[in-house]
């Protein structure tokens, strides 16, 4: 019995948050103009929608490509939410995220132990498999496509 979810079902999960992420900057784009996608809205410790989207990314590189893949990599979280730029740059930074995490589901299988670290938070499984990180990070991008969508309301209402 399989305990995660199988690669081309969480592929779909994936390809659809990051259509609607983009979806969301581009509606911002064509009604405010580039500079609206790094506008943080007027509230303490609010995010700008380029900064979302590049956290995004950030979590698909480290479970992604860190946990499941075992791969090494190198990521600055804190930049994440500081990160500022272009629709281009932000389309850019998205396909070649999913590049990446594409190969790193490579080898992708639901039922075994990530082949990189693993933080563990309280509540969770005594065994994390890497069917349990994929369903992680599709909670994440959803979580922050939410985020993006109040973002995105938001600086249009303060316009």
């Amino acid at each position: 019995m399989t305990e995660g979810i199988d690669r081309a079902t969480a592929q779909w999960y994936v390809d659809t948050a990051l259509v609607r992420l983009l979806a969301k900057a581009d509606e911002l784009v064509e009604t405010l103009g580039e500079e609206a996608l790094s506008r943080r809205p007027d509230l303490e410790g609010a995010n700008s929608v380029y900064a979302l989207i590049t956290h995004c990314c950030g979590v698909m590189e480290r479970w992604g490509g860190e946990t499941i893949a075992g791969r090494e990599i190198t990521r600055d979280r804190a930049a994440e939410f500081t990160a500022t730029g272009t629709i281009g740059q932000l389309e850019e930074l998205v396909a070649a995220q999913l590049r990446r995490w594409r190969e790193d589901l490579a080898g992708y299988q639901p039922d075994e132990v990530p082949r990189g670290p693993v933080e563990r938070y309280e509540g969770e499984p005594e065994v994390i498999t890497q069917g349990f990180v994929v369903l992680h990070v599709i909670e994440e991008l959803f979580q922050h496509l939410g985020h993006v969508d109040l973002t995105v309301d938001l600086v249009l209402r303060g316009h």
